[in-house]
């Protein structure tokens, strides 16, 4: 037995190692007295010999008496079977305390993962996530058990560790622009000979910083609205055209592209799909930002889009920085610039990041290859609009 301390007494209840030792002697104790009763019964049957003698049969005893065959038939069988009874009994009691014993410790031995598996759980916080059972008994269904607990840790802790990098880098972001506009504020107020044009050069870098935390801020509320709703779990469900969203985005930024003087070129073929309209915008949106963003001088960049009965597909590539194919699904976490470094970087890096969301939540996959002479192609395939909506999907980056 087990003694559980509560708040007000405690309270007895079996373990599972007492219950299975209960099961086994109980199994072992019904064996023996089986076994026992079945000797008991042939042994009785096998000492009558004097049933096959004629009736009045006297026989002589080492002792000099003489008496009657049958009569002394009786005796024999009732002495063997009070014999048998108490050697058996006593047998069965030895045998009974062994293998309950035995079964107590091999239960104990079989259950220990699960113990370990249980300090394991109380002792996990922040500071012990990579503590681990690693069992190393048989392969059976406690092995299983454990292997399955270790797996679940390592998904937990991956998971707690993209978060703390997640919050280290948006704080970072968040405070990069912030420090900007106090630095210019301070060195500004600090210069009493400082004119209106000082003025105006300090307030446009604060302006610029400003927006940029403030489109940080839009991207991560997008990224969090994304996430929530993964595994189509969408608040909101309406037709719409992955090619209207890649229209939209393209104008968005013509200008930037008129500047890089890049070579566009488009196939926008009607792409239905349902879902939210607002984050499926955002993610031609972001692709095609990307692709400008990351693009260079004289550059290319192509658009298309498409569908059949099954699916409807987004596809933005450029030319531009080289990516090396390994270094593609690390594009697709948080904060992350195919290899540029985070300050001084135009954008907050969480371009991909929204797409693979967005995606998700939307039953889709997102695949991206790198070019050999540089530059990203990055393909999105949702479910077609008139096909049924799957209840849950993953967005898996693919290379």
């Amino acid at each position: 037995m087990t003694v559980y301390l509560t708040g007000r007494r405690p309270r007895l209840r079996p373990t599972l190692r007492l219950r299975l030792t209960l099961l086994n002697g109980v199994l072992l104790i019904g064996a023996g007295a089986i076994l026992l009763l079945l000797a008991w019964l042939l042994v009785g049957d096998a000492l009558r010999p004097a049933d096959q003698l004629q009736p009045g049969t006297l026989v002589e005893l080492t002792d000099g008496r003489t008496i009657d065959a049958r009569q002394w038939q009786e005796q024999v069988v009732r002495a063997h079977s009070r014999e048998l009874l108490a050697k058996g009994l006593v047998a069965l009691l030895a045998i009974s305390v062994v293998g309950v014993a035995g079964a107590y410790a091999v239960a104990g031995r079989a259950l220990r993962p699960l113990h370990q598996v249980t300090s394991t759980a109380r002792r996990l916080g922040e500071a012990t996530l990579d503590q681990r059972i690693r069992y190393s008994g048989a392969d059976d269904e406690v092995a299983e058990l454990a292997g399955t607990f270790d797996a679940m840790l390592d998904r937990i802790g991956g998971a707690f560790e993209a978060q703390k990098r997640f919050v280290a880098n948006a704080s970072h972001e968040l405070r990069t622009p912030l420090a900007v506009m106090r630095t210019e504020i301070d060195v500004t107020m600090a210069d009493d000979e400082a004119d209106v044009a000082e003025y105006r050069r300090m307030a446009t870098v604060v302006r610029d910083a400003s927006e940029r935390a403030n489109n940080l801020v839009d991207a991560l509320l997008v990224l969090a609205r994304s996430e929530a709703q993964a595994g189509r779990r969408l608040a909101r469900k309406a037709p719409t055209d992955l090619a209207t969203g890649a229209s939209a985005a393209l104008s968005a930024m013509r200008a930037e592209m008129t500047r890089l003087k890049l070579q566009v070129d488009t196939a926008l073929e009607p792409a239905p799909v349902v879902g939210d309209p607002g984050l499926l915008e955002r993610l031609a949106g972001n692709l095609v930002e990307n692709a400008v963003r990351y693009n260079h001088l004289h550059g290319r960049l192509w658009v298309r889009t498409g569908s059949d009965p099954e699916q409807a597909w987004l596809v933005v590539g450029n030319t531009g920085f080289e990516v090396e194919q390994g270094d593609v699904p690390g594009l697709f976490e948080a904060f992350r610039r195919g290899g540029r470094e985070r300050t001084g970087a135009r954008g907050s890096g969480l371009g991909l990041s929204i797409v693979r969301a967005v995606c998700d939540a939307h039953g889709g996959t997102v695949t991206a290859v790198a070019q050999s002479d540089g530059g990203l192609e990055v393909t999105v395939t949702l479910p077609a609009a008139d096909t049924t909506p799957v209840v849950a999907a993953s967005a898996v980056v693919q290379v």
